[in-house]
């Protein structure tokens, strides 16, 4: 199953069993069925819960809010992720306060799905990572599953199991991706699936070198940069006999500390990689907790982000801006050989 398909076979499913669920956005009634596809069939199926509105994010949010607090689950579709800066005011000002505001007594399970990254050449204000942004936002939970995830499960979960907004990313790379499991994934690795400590329903996934008992150094990414992060671990073991795991959670924030933990107990080498900006991004966070929970030990660990520049629409100067194959398979190889 792909990436694409996992997430509108969730929605339907969604639909067919709850009648509380309502989907809003802009274009998303067939036959064009959104962007990106996802929400195809839909508004054929359920005309009077799918909910086009003018081009008015900050007002699409808002009128999500208002069914979240009368009981409904409603899931709110951005057209880019670039456009979350239109919601800010209604999410940061509203929706994430209401519930302490209000005694407890309202709740807001409202989903924001986005596709969010680069790497497709749609320019500027098309291309962005800005889920970062709203990392220190209180009552806001991110989630952001890979193509070794089930998308449409962690839809299911943020749907159903929440009483505060969710920002669901979804990296457009992924789109088409068949999703990869213990049963496909290459003969190179193994495939690991462990809780998170903050909310069982959304896991973290380990990908590992089969049959080797202790990794050179230690890979942590989400959404669309598992995809690059794994062929790379491919090519350097491949090629250079360089053995990396790879770490891949699902829900970035609350950051799962899980992952310091273990980073901290079994790796003496971290590299962590992101599609957003390296400056004060998610790595950061990581990274800061990392040394703050550290032992007398030493651990070395390097950051990979974008570039703090816009994202050109310029094809070789958007893979310039952002992380790719090369840069992470350079600074891989780089951190394995530092200390040496």
């Amino acid at each position: 199953m792909k990436y694409l398909e996992s997430l509108n076979k969730s929605l339907h499913l969604l639909f067919e069993e709850h009648s509380n669920v309502f989907l809003i956005g802009e274009d998303i009634l067939d036959a064009y069925g959104g962007a990106f596809k996802v929400s195809k069939g839909l508004s054929s199926k359920y005309p009077d819960r799918v909910i086009t509105m003018p081009i008015s994010e900050a007002s699409i949010v808002g009128f999500g809010t208002g069914l979240a607090i009368q009981g409904n689950l409603p899931i709110v579709e951005i057209m880019f992720g670039d456009f979350i800066t239109l919601i800010a005011d209604q999410v940061i000002n509203g929706a994430v306060k209401f519930n302490q505001m209000y005694n407890n007594k309202v709740n807001i399970p409202l989903v924001i799905r986005t596709p969010m990254g680069g790497h497709r050449g749609y320019g500027p204000t098309h291309s962005q990572t800005l889920e970062t942004i709203f990392l220190n936002i209180p009552n806001l939970k991110i989630i952001a599953p890979s193509h070794f995830h089930n998308p449409g499960a962690l839809l299911k979960s943020a749907v159903l199991n929440e009483n505060n907004p969710v920002l669901f990313i979804e990296n457009k790379l992924l789109y088409p991706e068949e999703l990869i499991n213990e049963e496909n994934i290459d003969e190179v690795f193994e495939y690991e699936m462990s809780e998170n400590m903050h909310n069982m329903d959304y896991p973290n996934i380990k990908i590992k070198i089969r049959d080797n008992s202790e990794a050179d150094l230690l890979i942590v990414c989400y959404g669309g940069m598992s995809k690059i992060a794994y062929e790379v671990a491919k090519d350097v073991f491949l090629e250079d006999e360089i053995c990396s795991d790879i770490l891949i959670p699902s829900i970035i924030k609350p950051l799962p500390i899980e992952l310091v933990n273990d980073a901290i107990k079994n790796y003496k080498k971290i590299l962590i990689v992101e599609e957003a900006a390296k400056y004060s991004g998610w790595g950061a966070e990581l990274l800061s907790q990392i040394h703050e929970n550290l032992s007398e030990e030493r651990i070395i660990v390097k950051r990979i982000g974008a570039k703090n520049f816009v994202v050109p629409s310029s094809k070789i100067l958007e893979e310039y801006i952002l992380p790719g194959n090369n840069e992470i398979k350079n600074e891989l190889i780089k951190l394995y050989n530092a200390g040496q």
